[in-house]
């Protein structure tokens, strides 16, 4: 679904334009951060999953497509 470091695109964009952000902590709440401007927001999981639209980039895809190279 989502993991740490992953980028995910939220329903509503945020106020600066972007609408992509990167996911920097995760547990009972999440701490997602704008790709554009900085901004850091904390959601509970359960709000962060209301809102989610799509994930964009997995950490993990990012980093396998590297190592390929």
């Amino acid at each position: 679904m989502y993991d740490l470091g992953d980028v995910v695109e939220m329903k509503k964009p945020h106020p600066c334009g972007a609408n992509r952000w990167e996911i920097t902590r995760m547990g009972a709440d999440i701490k997602i951060k704008c790709t554009n401007c900085g901004h850091v927001v904390m959601l509970s999981r359960r709000e962060f999953e209301k809102k989610l639209k799509k994930v964009l980039v997995r950490k993990a895809d990012a980093e396998n497509s590297e190592k390929s190279e």
